[in-house]
């Protein structure tokens, strides 16, 4: 049933939008994001995303959905912590996209990627949500912090339209 669900969302996804739909989020929208987050009294250091030309839709989407996600983890987790939010790279090398947080201290281990009896489908989400758009997510306690750390494909741009309906990507 849930890989029928799957095969769904990316028919959807590269169907494109039709008449009426809202626009996708685009990396230029993690500033407002980041703003948002911010408005509702978070303490959040954003560095990007990098200028230039824009990688393929589907990368822009998983990155902004990471973003968003990572915010809403640590607002839940860590609600005091102050949050890093680093979105870099360009054609040919990929995006990475980090999000750092302080570990609560009195949260215990927190959740990987992979889940746990404790929760952490929204991290399991974020990974299969890489993995279709070419790339690879890790997350999990780094340095007394909790690290969510993802890398995007993104194509040279002469193969960046072919890369944005979903074909899969380079990866490194």
């Amino acid at each position: 049933m849930a890989l029928v669900d799957l095969r769904e969302v990316i028919g959807v996804l590269r169907a494109g939008p039709e008449e009426g739909e809202r626009p996708q989020p685009e990396l230029a929208d993690i500033p407002g994001l980041v703003a948002e987050a911010r408005a509702a009294g978070g303490s959040i250091e954003l560095t990007g995303p990098p200028d230039g030309p824009a990688p393929p839709p589907m990368v822009e989407r998983t990155a902004y959905r990471i973003v968003q996600e990572a915010l809403t983890n640590a607002r839940k987790h860590a609600p005091s912590a102050p949050v890093t939010v680093r979105v870099t790279g360009g054609p040919a090398d990929g995006l990475t996209v980090e999000v750092r947080n302080a570990l609560p201290p009195d949260a215990g281990p927190p959740p990987h990627a992979g889940g746990s009896e404790r929760g952490g489908q929204g991290l399991i989400g974020l990974a299969e949500r890489a993995r279709l758009a070419g790339g690879e997510l890790d997350a999990g306690p780094v340095d007394g912090k909790f690290r969510v750390h993802t890398w995007l494909p993104w194509p040279a741009a002469d193969t960046a339209s072919a890369a944005g309906q979903g074909e899969e990507g380079q990866h490194r």
